[in-house]
């Protein structure tokens, strides 16, 4: 009766874990009868699978509840007729019927394409690893007994599970520093979308490991034969880099079989951390170490766990290899991840300290909630799961990490979100660098707030790297800058509807936008445009549900004209905004219409001006030599240039408005040349909302200042002022953005 569950019986057989076997073999019992009659492609009786999976599982030393539920994993989803949840959770616990929950996909739900059918049930695995990381432990194990047998499928079928495992699960095994399974998956994937490349790699490491055999014999006695005569308990092991580990090294970046360091590895493993540091110096002592190739991971260990000594260093016969070195623990930690720590207490997982190690997952779903846009979640997912480490320092000396590529306002936002929407600027070692500038492995990373920071740019959307990041920057437009966002949100429906040919009331156009936003999850019109404004989501990906919506309106009507220009100026005239939104402007004698300032000119009372009317923003207020203005004076929009003059009040309210102005500061490249600038504007009382440097040659430096400015005269006092700071050499109104 229980002949095919006997390999799953011996690995727990052999395991110290005390396991409940009734449980666990009524579970098999109760998923053999549930799948009879069913086979997998390779012609096995459908049973073997799940069999297998919860052998993985038990070799991954976890639970009785997660074998069981590898046991059940497929029964609710492809015997939906004999079973469900709730008869689990009588049989065998809630936390199984948990477990297989969250490993069902998502088969009732009516999803539109199959694409966001797919990024769902990626969605709801990460929910589910949210609420219990043994579902993501169960799931690995699934799709590595999946691709040891993936020849049965057709070989489109095999490229595209192929591609996922590479893409998605090999990488969330390496998150979770599951290596074994992660290394494996790689390597099947690899065979079934390269089987030609896998191929000549697998022959060079075979004609490679054969020609120096000897050659590892002898660094294994030397070694060994060294730790003897020094008491230090250990095990040394041997092995060769991965096919896809020199696939990637050989293919991706071009190296050959001789320019791989660490093609070959001994592995040293001790009792205490002390002994590792012990052996390393001993190592040392017997070969000739490769500069720039030694690797600390125990005092700044990965955050999935992985701690050990990483050395590379030259045998006596030419050779280089490597050697790592690490505690049993630290190995088990290496080998199996978060899984060599997972231990149940009463049915939860046990200590912070893990929880600590999977906050990402719950970041992730946090950025989610900011957007249901199923590219940017899918984009988001890649790159915190999927990236190489760039470690970098607080000035207090905490450790951060950081996705490879990831710029000093990735690092603000990962600190705090009040850190981030207040930064004006950044110091990498000392130096203050621009905020997009990408720090290095060891860099110290310092950010300059400001509490007269007008909060992010809606441009950092675009250079920021991290998922987190661009959830907090957009969480802070969210809140703040609601009005603004259903403005632009509503302006760029309306562009896209033109396109349809027909003109539309607002009630309809209520209507329809309202209709899309609730087939998408979101409460209303005012809502969706507040969304599409701070970049929630995409309009395009949308287009076609608004299409849908449009198809169902009378096509009776023939499309509005474009506004003309004379209508636009008018309609600007006739709004008359609340005074702030003025800005203190007349506009062809007319004041009280809807202004903005001009970013590229950034334009002061005293300054000569002139008015552009733009389409739906009002007018765009610029300095009357701005060069834009210059270059864009011609016959085909000279109408919308207007007459624009300062309103002329000498009241408390104009004396006290702020207007932004740009600095530029050539300076030399002397310690303390910031700091002085930076306190005589202090001493001014005058607020910083970002500061830029860059290196410029014969030691001079070129500093960057957007700072709060009344008048041209106030800002002319300003300039006074800096001029005579030590260092500094010129300073000039305005910078190029």
């Amino acid at each position: 009766m229980f002949t095919e569950c006997k390999p799953l019986l011996d690995v727990i057989g052999k395991n110290e874990k005390n396991y409940d076997i009734d449980k666990i073999k009524e579970a098999f019992l109760y998923a053999a009868k549930l799948h009879e009659g069913q086979y997998r492609l390779s012609g096995e009786a459908y049973i073997s699978h799940p069999v297998s999976v919860a052998t993985i599982v038990a070799e991954l030393g976890l639970d009785t509840d997660s074998i069981c539920a590898a046991l059940l994993h497929d029964t609710v989803e492809d015997c939906a007729d004999k079973t469900n949840l709730d008869i689990l959770a009588k049989m065998f616990g809630k936390d199984v019927a948990m477990l297989v929950d969250g490993l069902t996909k998502i088969i009732q739900v009516e999803i539109e394409d199959k694409e966001e059918a797919h990024i769902e049930n990626i969605r709801k695995m990460l929910l589910a690893m949210n609420r219990d990381i043994r579902v993501i432990f169960i799931k690995l194990c699934d799709r590595l007994h999946n691709m040891r047998t993936l020849s049965a499928k057709k070989e489109d079928r095999q490229r595209a599970i192929a591609l996922e495992t590479m893409y998605i699960y090999a990488p969330l095994a390496h998150r979770l520093g599951i290596q074994k399974i992660k290394q494996e998956l790689e390597n099947l994937s690899l065979y079934y979308l390269d089987t030609v490349g896998y191929e000549e790699v697998h022959a060079e490491i075979d004609k490679k490991y054969g020609q120096s055999r000897t050659f590892i014999k002898e660094a294994r006695e030397i070694i060994e034969e060294k730790l003897k005569e020094n008491n230090i308990s250990f095990t040394l092991e041997g092995r060769v880099k991965s096919v896809y580990s020199l696939y990637r090294k050989m293919y991706t970046l071009g190296k050959s079989f001789d320019e791989i360091y660490d093609f070959y590895a001994l592995r040293i493993i001790v009792e205490t951390e002390l002994e590792c540091y012990t052996s390393l110096g001993l190592v040392h002592e017997l070969f000739k170490s490769i500069p720039g190739r030694f690797k600390d991971y125990i005092s700044t260990p990965k955050p999935n766990l992985y701690r050990s000594l990483h050395t590379t260093v030259i045998g006596h016969s030419g050779i280089p290899f490597e050697v790592q070195i690490r505690t049993r623990l630290m190995h088990d930690e290496a080998e199996y991840g978060i899984a060599a720590h997972w231990k149940y207490k009463s049915g939860e997982r046990s200590g912070s300290g893990i929880d600590d190690k999977l906050r990402w997952i719950a970041k992730l779903l946090e950025s989610d909630e900011n957007t249901r846009d199923p590219d940017e979640f899918i984009h988001s997912f890649k790159t915190d799961i999927f990236h190489d480490e760039t470690f970098v320092f607080t000035p207090k000396g905490d450790v951060i990490s950081l996705p490879q590529g990831s710029n000093v306002i990735d690092f603000a936002y990962a600190i705090h979100s009040a850190v981030g929407n207040k930064m004006v600027g950044a110091k990498i070692n000392g130096v203050i660098v621009p905020i997009d500038k990408i720090p290095s492995n060891g860099d110290i990373i310092e950010i300059i707030t400001s509490g007269g920071s007008k909060g992010p740019s809606r441009d950092w959307l675009k250079i920021v790297k991290t998922g987190e990041a661009r959830s907090k920057i957009r969480q802070w437009f969210k809140k703040e800058k609601r009005t603004e966002n259903i403005q632009i949100g509503k302006l760029e429906v309306e562009k896209e509807l033109r396109r349809y040919g027909k003109a539309y009331t607002d009630a309809e156009l209520d209507v329809i936008i309202a209709s899309v936003a609730k087939r998408i999850g979101i409460n209303n019109a005012d809502d969706f445009y507040n969304t599409l404004g701070f970049g929630g989501v995409s309009l395009s990906r949308f287009l076609p549900k608004i299409k849908d919506e449009i198809d169902k309106l009378p096509a009776n009507k023939e499309l509005s004209p474009e506004p003309t220009i004379e209508t636009e100026i008018a309609n600007v005239r006739l709004k008359s905004p609340a005074r702030g939104a003025s800005g203190g402007i007349i506009i062809d004698g007319e004041p009280g219409c809807q202004v903005k300032f001009a970013k590229c000119c950034n334009p002061l009372p005293g300054d000569k001006i002139v008015g552009f009317v733009t389409r739906g923003f009002g007018v765009s207020v610029h300095k009357a030599d701005c060069p834009n203005v210059l270059r864009s004076r011609n016959e085909d929009n000279l109408s919308r240039w207007v007459r624009a003059e300062w309103e002329r009040d000498e009241s408390s309210e104009r004396e006290s408005a702020i207007y932004e102005a740009k600095l530029r500061i050539v300076a030399e490249d002397k310690i303390g040349v910031l700091a002085g600038i930076t306190m005589a504007l202090a001493d001014m009382k005058v607020s910083i909302s970002q500061i830029n440097t860059q290196s410029m040659k014969d030691g001079q430096t070129m500093i960057n200042l957007q700072i709060g400015c009344k008048s041209t005269s106030h800002y002319q006092y300003i300039v006074s002022k800096l001029k005579v700071v030590k260092n500094v050499i010129s300073v000039t109104r305005g910078f190029d953005v």
